[in-house]
């Protein structure tokens, strides 16, 4: 009979520490799985702000891109080549006539 109780005892002194051992390491991976999924949250929202601001960006780019759509066809254009050519090129149709003021 000793020995039956013995071995009762045993037995519930081996489970309670496999049931410690067991909820030890369950509380564990709880931890860390918590910690991770924090880890990520993070990571997701600097990556919305990333997203975001290269959203921003590619709304810029396309406007510009739009103003230079529209500035090369406005340098296509034959009034913009003459004015071009006479303010920056000095140059003059046939017809006209320069009048040079000078310092001589």
């Amino acid at each position: 009979m000793a020995r039956r109780k013995k071995a009762a005892y045993r037995r519930k002194k081996q489970n309670k520490f496999a049931i410690f051992l067991v909820t030890a390491v369950l509380l564990m991976l709880v931890v860390a799985v918590g910690y991770k999924s924090r880890e990520l949250q993070e990571t997701s929202k600097a990556y919305a702000k990333q997203e975001g601001e290269l959203q921003s960006k590619i709304d810029s780019e396309k406007e510009r891109s739009v103003d230079l759509e529209e500035y090369e066809k406005l340098t296509q254009t034959r009034g913009f080549k003459e004015e071009y050519a006479e303010e920056n090129l000095n140059l003059v149709h046939d017809d006209q006539i320069l009048f040079q003021i000078g310092d001589d």
